[in-house]
Protein backbone atom coordinates (compact mmCIF):
# COMPACT_ATOMS: atom_id res chain seq x y z
CA UNK A 1 0.00 0.00 0.00
CA UNK A 2 1.25 3.52 -1.17
CA UNK A 3 1.92 5.26 2.21
CA UNK A 4 0.52 9.01 0.91
CA UNK A 5 2.23 11.20 3.20
CA UNK A 6 5.56 9.65 2.68
CA UNK A 7 5.18 10.66 -1.00
CA UNK A 8 4.02 14.29 -0.49
CA UNK A 9 6.99 15.07 2.13
CA UNK A 10 9.31 13.03 -0.48
CA UNK A 11 7.39 15.60 -3.48
CA UNK A 12 7.77 18.66 -0.88
CA UNK A 13 11.69 17.94 -0.62
CA UNK A 14 11.92 17.86 -4.22
CA UNK A 15 10.21 20.75 -4.66
CA UNK A 16 12.79 22.33 -2.15
CA UNK A 17 15.63 20.63 -4.14
CA UNK A 18 14.44 22.51 -7.40
CA UNK A 19 13.82 25.91 -5.58
CA UNK A 20 17.45 25.57 -3.97
CA UNK A 21 18.82 24.63 -7.63
CA UNK A 22 17.20 27.34 -9.83
CA UNK A 23 17.71 30.21 -6.86
CA UNK A 24 21.61 29.55 -7.34
CA UNK A 25 21.47 29.06 -11.03
CA UNK A 26 19.85 32.15 -11.33
CA UNK A 27 22.29 34.39 -10.13
CA UNK A 28 25.39 33.15 -11.54
CA UNK A 29 26.98 30.98 -14.68
CA UNK A 30 29.30 30.95 -17.52
CA UNK A 31 28.40 31.67 -21.23
CA UNK A 32 29.09 29.12 -23.89
CA UNK A 33 32.55 31.03 -24.59
CA UNK A 34 33.51 31.11 -21.29
CA UNK A 35 32.51 34.32 -19.83
CA UNK A 36 31.43 34.98 -16.09
CA UNK A 37 27.60 36.32 -16.23
CA UNK A 38 26.94 37.64 -13.01
CA UNK A 39 23.43 38.93 -11.74
CA UNK A 40 23.74 42.41 -11.03
CA UNK A 41 22.56 41.63 -7.52
CA UNK A 42 25.80 39.60 -6.72
CA UNK A 43 28.04 41.29 -8.87
CA UNK A 44 29.39 43.25 -5.33
CA UNK A 45 29.77 40.13 -3.75
CA UNK A 46 30.81 38.41 -6.29
CA UNK A 47 34.12 40.95 -6.97
CA UNK A 48 35.33 39.12 -3.39
CA UNK A 49 33.94 35.80 -3.71
CA UNK A 50 35.53 34.88 -7.42
CA UNK A 51 39.26 36.55 -6.71
CA UNK A 52 38.71 34.16 -3.16
CA UNK A 53 38.06 30.96 -5.62
CA UNK A 54 40.71 31.56 -8.19
CA UNK A 55 43.61 32.55 -5.35
CA UNK A 56 43.08 28.84 -4.83
CA UNK A 57 41.86 27.20 -7.72
CA UNK A 58 44.31 29.10 -10.30
CA UNK A 59 46.87 30.09 -7.79
CA UNK A 60 48.76 29.62 -4.74
CA UNK A 61 47.26 30.70 -1.52
CA UNK A 62 48.82 28.81 1.55
CA UNK A 63 49.13 29.99 4.05
CA UNK A 64 45.97 31.44 3.08
CA UNK A 65 45.78 35.54 2.42
CA UNK A 66 43.10 37.29 1.88
CA UNK A 67 43.47 37.79 -2.44
CA UNK A 68 42.26 41.47 -2.53
CA UNK A 69 45.00 42.44 0.61
CA UNK A 70 48.03 40.85 -0.02
CA UNK A 71 50.71 39.96 2.84
CA UNK A 72 49.25 39.30 5.91
CA UNK A 73 46.97 36.30 7.15
CA UNK A 74 43.33 35.69 5.78
CA UNK A 75 41.12 37.37 8.38
CA UNK A 76 37.76 35.86 6.84
CA UNK A 77 36.13 32.12 6.56
CA UNK A 78 37.19 30.19 3.31
CA UNK A 79 36.74 26.83 3.72
CA UNK A 80 33.65 26.96 1.49
CA UNK A 81 35.39 28.79 -1.29
CA UNK A 82 38.25 26.26 -0.84
CA UNK A 83 36.33 23.59 -1.58
CA UNK A 84 34.95 25.48 -4.84
CA UNK A 85 38.43 26.09 -6.28
CA UNK A 86 39.42 22.42 -5.28
CA UNK A 87 36.67 21.40 -7.70
CA UNK A 88 36.93 23.79 -10.53
CA UNK A 89 40.88 22.66 -9.96
CA UNK A 90 39.74 19.27 -10.64
CA UNK A 91 38.16 20.56 -13.92
CA UNK A 92 34.64 21.30 -13.02
CA UNK A 93 33.52 24.65 -14.44
CA UNK A 94 33.07 27.34 -11.83
CA UNK A 95 29.89 27.85 -12.09
CA UNK A 96 28.75 24.07 -11.83
CA UNK A 97 31.68 24.15 -8.39
CA UNK A 98 30.30 27.38 -7.49
CA UNK A 99 26.39 26.72 -7.83
CA UNK A 100 26.16 23.29 -7.17
CA UNK A 101 27.69 23.26 -3.72
CA UNK A 102 25.70 26.39 -2.78
CA UNK A 103 22.12 24.85 -4.14
CA UNK A 104 23.07 21.69 -1.89
CA UNK A 105 23.92 23.90 0.94
CA UNK A 106 20.90 25.50 0.83
CA UNK A 107 19.05 22.63 0.62
CA UNK A 108 20.46 21.27 3.40
CA UNK A 109 19.29 24.36 5.54
CA UNK A 110 15.61 23.68 4.69
CA UNK A 111 16.26 20.32 5.18
CA UNK A 112 17.74 21.41 8.94
CA UNK A 113 14.80 23.61 9.64
CA UNK A 114 12.21 21.54 8.47
CA UNK A 115 13.58 18.62 11.10
CA UNK A 116 14.75 20.80 13.91
CA UNK A 117 10.84 21.96 13.79
CA UNK A 118 9.91 18.50 13.58
CA UNK A 119 11.72 17.33 16.57
CA UNK A 120 10.64 20.14 18.52
CA UNK A 121 7.08 20.13 18.12
CA UNK A 122 6.49 16.25 16.61
CA UNK A 123 4.11 18.46 13.63
CA UNK A 124 4.68 18.46 10.05
CA UNK A 125 2.35 21.02 9.63
CA UNK A 126 5.00 23.39 12.07
CA UNK A 127 7.92 21.58 9.60
CA UNK A 128 6.33 22.41 6.61
CA UNK A 129 5.57 25.99 7.46
CA UNK A 130 9.12 26.62 9.06
CA UNK A 131 10.19 26.10 6.05
CA UNK A 132 7.41 28.34 4.12
CA UNK A 133 8.27 31.62 6.93
CA UNK A 134 12.23 31.10 5.67
CA UNK A 135 11.85 31.24 2.26
CA UNK A 136 9.62 34.30 2.20
CA UNK A 137 10.34 36.67 4.90
CA UNK A 138 8.08 38.09 7.21
CA UNK A 139 8.92 41.94 7.24
CA UNK A 140 6.80 44.62 6.34
CA UNK A 141 8.77 45.53 2.96
CA UNK A 142 5.78 45.33 1.39
CA UNK A 143 4.29 48.14 2.57
CA UNK A 144 7.12 50.26 0.84
CA UNK A 145 6.22 48.38 -1.89
CA UNK A 146 2.63 49.30 -2.08
CA UNK A 147 3.36 53.12 -1.59
CA UNK A 148 5.14 53.46 -4.96
CA UNK A 149 2.64 50.71 -6.42
CA UNK A 150 -0.83 51.66 -4.82
CA UNK A 151 -3.05 48.59 -4.38
CA UNK A 152 -5.06 47.74 -7.76
CA UNK A 153 -5.99 45.51 -10.54
CA UNK A 154 -2.60 45.77 -11.47
CA UNK A 155 -0.61 44.74 -8.70
CA UNK A 156 -0.11 41.48 -9.35
CA UNK A 157 1.68 41.95 -12.57
CA UNK A 158 3.85 45.01 -10.85
CA UNK A 159 4.71 42.13 -8.22
CA UNK A 160 5.57 40.07 -11.28
CA UNK A 161 7.58 42.80 -13.55
CA UNK A 162 9.30 44.08 -10.48
CA UNK A 163 12.61 44.08 -10.47
CA UNK A 164 14.28 46.25 -7.64
CA UNK A 165 13.79 45.24 -3.49
CA UNK A 166 11.28 47.48 -1.83
CA UNK A 167 13.54 48.06 1.14
CA UNK A 168 17.20 47.66 1.36
CA UNK A 169 18.19 49.49 4.69
CA UNK A 170 20.95 50.95 5.22
CA UNK A 171 21.86 51.68 1.73
CA UNK A 172 19.28 52.87 -0.18
CA UNK A 173 18.96 55.52 2.33
CA UNK A 174 16.25 54.78 4.67
CA UNK A 175 16.54 53.70 7.98
CA UNK A 176 13.57 51.35 8.75
CA UNK A 177 13.53 47.90 6.91
CA UNK A 178 16.94 46.13 6.71
CA UNK A 179 18.09 44.56 3.33
CA UNK A 180 19.25 41.11 5.07
CA UNK A 181 16.07 39.68 4.95
CA UNK A 182 15.29 38.28 0.99
CA UNK A 183 17.50 35.60 -0.18
CA UNK A 184 19.85 38.10 -1.68
CA UNK A 185 22.07 36.92 1.11
CA UNK A 186 22.28 33.32 0.43
CA UNK A 187 22.78 34.15 -3.31
CA UNK A 188 25.61 36.79 -2.42
CA UNK A 189 27.22 34.72 0.76
CA UNK A 190 27.37 31.64 -0.95
CA UNK A 191 29.08 30.30 2.28
CA UNK A 192 26.24 31.63 4.88
CA UNK A 193 23.61 28.32 3.97
CA UNK A 194 26.12 25.62 5.27
CA UNK A 195 26.97 27.34 8.53
CA UNK A 196 23.34 27.72 9.57
CA UNK A 197 22.81 23.83 8.24
CA UNK A 198 25.41 22.79 10.35
CA UNK A 199 24.15 25.07 13.35
CA UNK A 200 20.68 23.78 12.97
CA UNK A 201 22.03 20.27 12.92
CA UNK A 202 24.62 20.83 16.08
CA UNK A 203 21.28 21.96 17.55
CA UNK A 204 19.34 18.61 16.87
CA UNK A 205 21.69 16.59 17.89
CA UNK A 206 22.19 18.11 21.37
CA UNK A 207 18.26 18.13 21.77
CA UNK A 208 18.11 14.56 20.61
CA UNK A 209 20.65 13.29 23.44
CA UNK A 210 19.06 15.99 25.94
CA UNK A 211 15.69 13.40 24.99
CA UNK A 212 17.88 10.95 25.25
CA UNK A 213 16.37 10.36 21.55
CA UNK A 214 19.74 9.64 21.01
CA UNK A 215 22.67 8.94 22.61
CA UNK A 216 25.96 11.15 22.95
CA UNK A 217 28.94 9.10 23.07
CA UNK A 218 32.06 9.95 24.08
CA UNK A 219 33.38 9.44 20.37
CA UNK A 220 30.70 11.31 19.50
CA UNK A 221 31.37 14.07 21.87
CA UNK A 222 34.86 14.19 20.32
CA UNK A 223 33.67 14.46 16.43
CA UNK A 224 31.30 17.20 17.49
CA UNK A 225 33.95 19.10 19.39
CA UNK A 226 36.39 18.43 16.25
CA UNK A 227 33.92 19.83 13.62
CA UNK A 228 32.73 22.85 15.46
CA UNK A 229 36.53 23.77 16.25
CA UNK A 230 37.44 23.81 12.46
CA UNK A 231 34.27 26.65 12.23
CA UNK A 232 36.54 29.45 12.07
CA UNK A 233 37.83 29.28 8.75
CA UNK A 234 34.24 28.09 7.97
CA UNK A 235 32.66 30.94 9.62
CA UNK A 236 33.66 33.03 12.39
CA UNK A 237 30.07 34.22 13.12
CA UNK A 238 28.63 31.00 13.29
CA UNK A 239 31.53 29.64 15.50
CA UNK A 240 30.72 32.53 18.06
CA UNK A 241 27.24 31.36 18.03
CA UNK A 242 28.11 27.87 18.71
CA UNK A 243 29.92 28.75 21.74
CA UNK A 244 27.29 31.30 22.79
CA UNK A 245 24.68 27.88 22.75
CA UNK A 246 26.93 25.73 24.22
CA UNK A 247 26.74 27.81 27.04
CA UNK A 248 23.62 28.15 27.18
CA UNK A 249 22.69 24.41 26.97
CA UNK A 250 25.44 23.65 29.65
CA UNK A 251 23.23 25.65 31.66
CA UNK A 252 19.98 24.62 30.72
CA UNK A 253 20.85 20.95 29.92
CA UNK A 254 21.58 19.54 33.28
CA UNK A 255 21.73 15.79 31.91
CA UNK A 256 24.25 16.06 29.07
CA UNK A 257 26.20 18.43 31.06
CA UNK A 258 29.71 16.67 31.14
CA UNK A 259 29.39 15.93 27.30
CA UNK A 260 28.60 19.60 26.49
CA UNK A 261 31.51 20.62 28.68
CA UNK A 262 34.17 18.13 26.42
CA UNK A 263 32.62 19.27 23.36
CA UNK A 264 33.38 23.31 24.30
CA UNK A 265 36.78 22.36 25.29
CA UNK A 266 37.79 19.96 21.97
CA UNK A 267 36.26 22.52 19.98
CA UNK A 268 37.75 25.49 22.15
CA UNK A 269 41.60 23.67 21.72
CA UNK A 270 40.84 22.53 17.98
CA UNK A 271 39.93 26.61 16.70
CA UNK A 272 42.27 28.37 18.95
CA UNK A 273 45.50 28.00 16.17
CA UNK A 274 43.03 29.55 13.45
CA UNK A 275 41.53 32.38 15.76
CA UNK A 276 45.08 33.46 16.35
CA UNK A 277 46.05 32.68 12.77
CA UNK A 278 43.47 35.24 11.53
CA UNK A 279 44.52 37.59 14.34
CA UNK A 280 42.25 40.71 15.75
CA UNK A 281 40.34 42.83 13.44
CA UNK A 282 41.23 46.26 15.12
CA UNK A 283 37.84 47.07 15.85
CA UNK A 284 36.55 50.18 17.75
CA UNK A 285 33.38 50.32 19.87
CA UNK A 286 32.75 46.57 20.32
CA UNK A 287 30.06 47.93 22.16
CA UNK A 288 26.86 49.22 19.67
CA UNK A 289 23.85 49.33 20.97
CA UNK A 290 20.68 49.38 18.73
CA UNK A 291 22.54 48.07 15.48
CA UNK A 292 21.08 50.09 12.58
CA UNK A 293 18.98 52.26 14.53
CA UNK A 294 20.28 55.91 14.87
CA UNK A 295 20.49 57.48 18.49
CA UNK A 296 18.32 54.27 19.72
CA UNK A 297 15.01 54.70 22.29
CA UNK A 298 12.77 52.29 23.24
CA UNK A 299 10.32 53.63 21.06
CA UNK A 300 12.45 53.49 17.71
CA UNK A 301 13.74 49.81 18.91
CA UNK A 302 10.42 48.43 19.00
CA UNK A 303 9.11 50.23 15.63
CA UNK A 304 12.23 49.05 13.74
CA UNK A 305 12.05 45.49 15.20
CA UNK A 306 8.51 45.25 14.39
CA UNK A 307 8.57 46.65 10.77
CA UNK A 308 11.79 44.41 10.33
CA UNK A 309 10.26 40.77 11.87
CA UNK A 310 6.53 41.75 11.14
CA UNK A 311 3.79 39.44 13.24
CA UNK A 312 7.05 36.99 14.30
CA UNK A 313 7.27 39.45 16.64
CA UNK A 314 4.27 38.73 18.13
CA UNK A 315 3.68 35.24 17.35
CA UNK A 316 7.05 34.05 18.12
CA UNK A 317 6.68 35.32 21.54
CA UNK A 318 2.94 33.95 22.36
CA UNK A 319 4.67 30.27 20.36
CA UNK A 320 7.34 30.35 22.94
CA UNK A 321 4.55 30.50 25.89
CA UNK A 322 2.36 27.98 24.21
CA UNK A 323 5.13 25.39 23.90
CA UNK A 324 6.60 23.21 26.08
CA UNK A 325 9.39 23.97 28.97
CA UNK A 326 12.17 21.49 27.11
CA UNK A 327 11.11 23.62 23.62
CA UNK A 328 11.40 26.93 25.32
CA UNK A 329 15.07 25.81 26.26
CA UNK A 330 16.28 25.67 22.80
CA UNK A 331 14.40 29.15 21.31
CA UNK A 332 16.47 30.76 24.01
CA UNK A 333 19.52 30.10 22.06
CA UNK A 334 17.67 31.97 19.43
CA UNK A 335 17.07 34.59 21.51
CA UNK A 336 20.74 35.30 22.71
CA UNK A 337 21.62 35.87 18.98
CA UNK A 338 19.26 38.93 19.02
CA UNK A 339 20.27 40.31 22.48
CA UNK A 340 23.68 40.27 21.11
CA UNK A 341 23.45 41.21 17.60
CA UNK A 342 21.98 44.46 19.28
CA UNK A 343 24.06 44.86 21.52
CA UNK A 344 27.93 44.25 20.03
CA UNK A 345 29.49 44.41 16.99
CA UNK A 346 31.91 41.68 15.70
CA UNK A 347 33.39 43.31 12.54
CA UNK A 348 34.21 46.76 11.27
CA UNK A 349 30.57 47.17 9.49
CA UNK A 350 27.78 46.73 11.75
CA UNK A 351 25.55 45.85 9.01
CA UNK A 352 27.32 42.50 9.46
CA UNK A 353 25.67 41.86 12.81
CA UNK A 354 22.67 40.49 9.94
CA UNK A 355 24.17 37.02 10.60
CA UNK A 356 22.75 36.78 14.26
CA UNK A 357 19.58 38.15 13.24
CA UNK A 358 19.34 36.11 10.32
CA UNK A 359 19.80 32.99 12.98
CA UNK A 360 17.47 34.41 15.22
CA UNK A 361 14.52 34.49 12.39
CA UNK A 362 14.97 30.84 11.53
CA UNK A 363 14.48 29.83 15.33
CA UNK A 364 11.68 32.57 15.84
CA UNK A 365 9.92 31.00 12.69
CA UNK A 366 9.96 27.81 14.21
CA UNK A 367 7.79 28.78 17.23
CA UNK A 368 5.50 31.61 14.89
CA UNK A 369 4.52 28.25 13.00
CA UNK A 370 3.78 26.14 16.18
CA UNK A 371 1.30 29.40 17.28
CA UNK A 372 -0.52 29.24 13.87
CA UNK A 373 -0.64 25.56 13.98
CA UNK A 374 -2.22 26.29 17.46
CA UNK A 375 -4.77 28.66 15.72
CA UNK A 376 -5.38 26.75 12.88
CA UNK A 377 -7.21 23.72 15.38
CA UNK A 378 -9.60 26.52 16.20
CA UNK A 379 -12.51 25.54 13.99
CA UNK A 380 -13.17 27.56 10.91
CA UNK A 381 -12.48 30.96 12.17
CA UNK A 382 -8.44 29.87 13.16
CA UNK A 383 -8.15 28.15 9.98
CA UNK A 384 -8.84 31.56 8.32
CA UNK A 385 -7.12 33.94 10.91
CA UNK A 386 -4.21 31.08 10.91
CA UNK A 387 -4.12 31.70 6.72
CA UNK A 388 -4.38 35.57 6.83
CA UNK A 389 -1.52 35.65 9.23
CA UNK A 390 0.63 33.42 6.89
CA UNK A 391 -0.45 35.77 3.98
CA UNK A 392 0.80 38.86 6.11
CA UNK A 393 3.73 36.90 6.93
CA UNK A 394 5.21 35.94 4.09
CA UNK A 395 4.15 38.88 1.37
CA UNK A 396 7.10 40.83 1.50
CA UNK A 397 9.18 37.60 0.84
CA UNK A 398 6.97 36.73 -2.42
CA UNK A 399 7.27 40.34 -3.80
CA UNK A 400 11.18 39.85 -2.94
CA UNK A 401 11.51 36.74 -5.08
CA UNK A 402 10.92 38.51 -8.53
CA UNK A 403 13.52 41.09 -8.20
CA UNK A 404 15.91 38.02 -8.17
CA UNK A 405 14.28 35.84 -10.98
CA UNK A 406 13.67 39.92 -13.37
CA UNK A 407 17.82 40.07 -12.43
CA UNK A 408 20.23 41.07 -15.39
CA UNK A 409 23.28 40.19 -16.13
CA UNK A 410 26.65 41.91 -16.33
CA UNK A 411 29.31 39.64 -18.35
CA UNK A 412 32.71 39.53 -17.10
CA UNK A 413 35.74 38.16 -20.18
CA UNK A 414 37.36 35.29 -18.75
CA UNK A 415 39.41 32.73 -19.60
CA UNK A 416 40.77 32.56 -23.25
CA UNK A 417 38.66 35.72 -23.95
CA UNK A 418 40.63 37.55 -21.36
CA UNK A 419 43.72 37.89 -22.69
CA UNK A 420 45.47 39.89 -19.57
CA UNK A 421 44.39 37.31 -17.30
CA UNK A 422 45.67 34.91 -19.50
CA UNK A 423 49.52 36.35 -19.58
CA UNK A 424 49.46 36.40 -16.14
CA UNK A 425 48.51 32.85 -15.74
CA UNK A 426 51.17 31.77 -18.10
CA UNK A 427 54.01 33.70 -17.65
CA UNK A 428 53.86 34.90 -14.12
CA UNK A 429 54.59 32.41 -10.25
CA UNK A 430 50.76 31.23 -8.79
CA UNK A 431 52.16 32.94 -5.79
CA UNK A 432 52.98 36.59 -7.31
CA UNK A 433 51.33 39.80 -5.59
CA UNK A 434 50.27 42.53 -8.29
CA UNK A 435 49.65 46.01 -7.39
CA UNK A 436 46.42 45.87 -9.54
CA UNK A 437 44.84 48.59 -11.96
CA UNK A 438 41.19 48.24 -11.44
CA UNK A 439 39.67 47.46 -7.80
CA UNK A 440 37.21 45.16 -9.14
CA UNK A 441 37.54 42.00 -11.58
CA UNK A 442 41.49 42.94 -12.13
CA UNK A 443 43.01 40.45 -14.67
CA UNK A 444 45.37 39.35 -11.97
CA UNK A 445 42.72 38.36 -9.37
CA UNK A 446 40.58 36.48 -12.33
CA UNK A 447 44.44 34.54 -12.85
CA UNK A 448 44.32 33.65 -8.96
CA UNK A 449 47.02 36.36 -7.80
CA UNK A 450 46.78 38.40 -4.82
CA UNK A 451 46.44 41.78 -5.50
CA UNK A 452 47.85 44.75 -3.05
CA UNK A 453 44.67 46.47 -2.72
CA UNK A 454 40.87 45.14 -4.11
CA UNK A 455 38.06 47.39 -3.47
CA UNK A 456 38.44 48.80 -0.03
CA UNK A 457 35.21 47.98 1.41
CA UNK A 458 36.20 44.27 0.89
CA UNK A 459 39.23 44.37 3.32
CA UNK A 460 37.85 47.00 5.52
CA UNK A 461 34.95 44.98 6.46
CA UNK A 462 37.50 42.13 7.38
CA UNK A 463 39.38 43.92 9.52
CA UNK A 464 42.09 45.33 7.56
CA UNK A 465 43.76 48.66 7.84
CA UNK A 466 42.85 49.76 4.01
CA UNK A 467 43.79 53.76 4.85
CA UNK A 468 47.42 52.47 5.69
CA UNK A 469 47.51 50.52 2.32
CA UNK A 470 45.89 52.93 0.46
CA UNK A 471 48.57 55.33 1.53
CA UNK A 472 51.68 53.04 0.49
CA UNK A 473 49.28 52.02 -2.75
CA UNK A 474 48.97 56.24 -3.92
CA UNK A 475 52.99 56.66 -2.60
CA UNK A 476 53.76 54.28 -5.07
CA UNK A 477 51.87 55.39 -8.19
CA UNK A 478 52.56 59.35 -7.16
CA UNK A 479 56.37 59.04 -6.51
CA UNK A 480 58.85 60.12 -9.44
CA UNK A 481 61.56 58.94 -7.28
CA UNK A 482 62.75 55.46 -8.55
CA UNK A 483 64.67 54.26 -5.45
CA UNK A 484 61.84 55.39 -2.76
CA UNK A 485 59.33 53.38 -5.19
CA UNK A 486 61.70 50.42 -5.09
CA UNK A 487 61.81 50.38 -1.48
CA UNK A 488 57.92 50.22 -0.76
CA UNK A 489 57.71 47.49 -3.53
CA UNK A 490 59.60 45.69 -1.37
CA UNK A 491 57.94 46.29 1.70
CA UNK A 492 54.44 45.99 -0.05
CA UNK A 493 55.95 42.51 -1.31
CA UNK A 494 54.81 43.29 -4.79
CA UNK A 495 56.27 41.00 -7.83
CA UNK A 496 53.99 43.41 -10.57
CA UNK A 497 52.48 46.36 -10.97
CA UNK A 498 49.47 46.49 -13.38
CA UNK A 499 48.69 50.24 -14.52
CA UNK A 500 45.97 51.27 -16.90
CA UNK A 501 46.15 54.80 -18.49
CA UNK A 502 43.31 56.41 -17.36
CA UNK A 503 43.48 54.92 -13.89
CA UNK A 504 40.22 53.56 -12.66
CA UNK A 505 41.41 54.25 -8.94
CA UNK A 506 39.65 57.46 -7.55
CA UNK A 507 42.46 59.88 -5.87
CA UNK A 508 45.18 58.66 -7.89
CA UNK A 509 47.20 60.30 -10.58
CA UNK A 510 49.81 58.30 -11.90
CA UNK A 511 52.98 59.28 -13.29
CA UNK A 512 52.18 57.20 -16.54
CA UNK A 513 56.12 58.30 -18.55
CA UNK A 514 57.54 57.85 -15.37
CA UNK A 515 57.07 53.63 -15.11
CA UNK A 516 57.32 53.39 -19.00
CA UNK A 517 60.71 55.17 -18.55
CA UNK A 518 61.71 53.16 -15.49
CA UNK A 519 60.41 50.13 -15.39
CA UNK A 520 60.73 46.86 -16.87
CA UNK A 521 57.33 46.37 -19.36
CA UNK A 522 56.69 42.82 -20.04
CA UNK A 523 53.28 43.24 -21.26
CA UNK A 524 51.24 45.34 -23.02
CA UNK A 525 47.34 44.98 -23.74
CA UNK A 526 45.30 47.81 -26.98
CA UNK A 527 42.21 46.27 -25.74
CA UNK A 528 42.24 47.72 -22.21
CA UNK A 529 45.33 49.75 -21.97
CA UNK A 530 46.94 47.71 -19.29
CA UNK A 531 50.32 47.76 -19.29
CA UNK A 532 52.12 45.19 -17.06
CA UNK A 533 56.01 45.81 -15.33
CA UNK A 534 58.02 43.25 -13.24
CA UNK A 535 59.39 44.94 -10.41
CA UNK A 536 62.38 42.56 -9.88
CA UNK A 537 63.93 43.57 -12.98
CA UNK A 538 63.34 47.05 -12.69
CA UNK A 539 64.33 47.55 -9.39
CA UNK A 540 67.54 44.69 -9.55
CA UNK A 541 69.00 47.57 -11.50
CA UNK A 542 69.76 50.12 -8.57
Amino acid sequence: MVNKKRIIGLLFFAVLFIFSWCLMWKTFRVTPSGNLKIATKVWSDFAATIPLIRSFSLGSNFPPQYPLFSGPPIKYHFIFFWAVAILEKAGVGLDWALNSLSALSFFALLLAIYFLAKELFKKRFVSVLSCILFLFNGSLSFLEFFKKHPVSLHTPLEIINNNTFPSFAPYDGSNLVSAFWSLNIYTNQRHLAFAYAAFLLFILLIYRAHKKTDRLSLNKSLILGILIGFFPFIHLGVFVMMGLSLLILFLLFGNIRKKLFLIALVSAIVALPQIIYMGNSNLTNFFHPGYLIDSPTALSFIKYWFFNLGLVSVLAPVGFILAKREQRKVFLSFIAFFVIGNLFRFSSEIAANHKFFNLFVIGANMFAAYSIYRLWKYKTLGKVVAMFYVFIMTLSGIIDIFPIKNDVYAEIKDGNNNEVEQFIINNTPKDSVFLNALYIYDPASLAGRKIFLGWPYFPWSAGYDTDERLKLLKNILQSSDLAQICSLLKIGGVDYIEIQNPTSIEGVKINYDFFEKNFKEIYFSKEVNIRIYDTVLSCNKL
